[in-house]
């Protein structure tokens, strides 16, 4: 089984491309906070990305950028410039008009800047294992980012049938790109379960979780199966992971009863016994700790509205 692509497979991915910047210096943008991560490639030039606590960063011609929690931050060529705020601007619904602004002077930077989100699981989303600001610097096979980013700007340039489908796909491919190129560039011990599925030990034990999340798994028995002692896998396990076997089982658990909640029609026993409970009750009461709903709410409420508003309709619901 390949971990990442069961993952990616069942998130609901949307996110579009907001502006084309064309920038000529002096200049200073301002984005406010913003429920998606925001993303920003500079084509061309150099730029200082500065989130709201202050944190800097220093970008060159060729870099991505992700603001993974959609935080407030500028981005400049000269942060003494009166920013501008990037809901002041106009722009035709539906189109990806180039922006002009800023002065006249040299150097002249362009930036492409989006978003992406991430509708379904409501918890446990790729994004929330991201660092808070995610940088790719360009490399030799890099060019696979240019050139999906290149379409999307054409894509989005004239308004043709099917357009909606064919951004949505790209972004897709885009986000896919991105944590490709992020956890091949992780340290060992960072990146979460995404970069402890390269361990030669843990890996292997992630791998055992996600085929039978409805096994009673023991840290014995799950260290035993990867060659390593009870304790030393323990810790190991926590290192690389961040959280406990067991905790990393109940979370898997979860996420696989809402997929099966979301697209099945089978019963609320039935899907506990799939996800490793006898009781639909114990089942349903770690459902709603985890969730913030009982099973049969969250069904409906997640079919209801299409899975698509991120949660909002679940944050609801919890609150009433």
């Amino acid at each position: 089984m390949d971990i990442l692509a069961e993952v990616l497979d069942r998130v609901r991915f949307g996110g579009t491309l907001l502006f084309h910047f064309e920038l000529g210096h002096p200049w200073n943008l301002s984005l406010p906070a913003r429920p998606y991560a925001l993303f920003h490639y500079l084509s061309r030039g150099s730029a200082t990305l500065v989130l709201e606590q202050g944190r800097k960063f220093h970008m060159t011609e060729g870099d991505f950028f992700v603001v993974t929690r959609g935080e407030p931050h500028v981005i400049y060529s000269d942060r003494d410039t009166k920013p501008l705020p990037i809901l002041d601007l106009e722009r035709l619904p539906g189109r990806l008009a180039l922006v002009r602004h800023g002065g006249s002077a040299q150097p002249l930077s362009t930036m492409i800047c989006g978003n992406f989100t991430v509708a379904r699981p409501s918890r446990g989303s790729v994004l929330e294992l991201l660092p808070p600001v995610l940088l790719l610097k360009p490399t030799e096979d890099g060019g696979w980012l240019e050139a999906i980013l290149k379409r999307m700007v054409s894509e989005s340039a004239l308004e043709r049938p099917g357009q909606d489908v064919a951004l949505s796909r790209l972004t897709e491919v885009l986000f896919v790109e991105v944590l490709r190129s992020w956890i091949k560039s992780l340290a060992p011990g960072e990146g979460g379960w995404l970069g402890a599925m390269a361990d030669p030990h843990i890996g292997p034990a992630l791998q055992l979780i996600h085929e039978r999340p409805d096994r009673p798994w023991t840290l014995g028995e799950l260290g035993h199966s990867v060659g390593l002692g009870r304790s030393a896998f323990s810790a190991r396990f926590t290192k690389l992971v961040g959280q406990s076997m067991y905790r990393y089982l109940i979370a898997r658990r979860m996420s696989e009863a809402a997929f099966l909640l979301e697209t099945t029609d089978e019963g609320i026993a039935r899907i506990a016994n799939r996800v490793g409970y006898e009781s639909a009750a114990a089942f349903s009461k770690l459902f709603h700790r985890h969730h913030g709903l009982s099973p049969g709410r969250y069904r409906a409420v997640r079919r209801s509205d299409g899975g698509g508003r991120q949660g909002d309709a679940l944050e609801a619901e919890a609150a009433d």
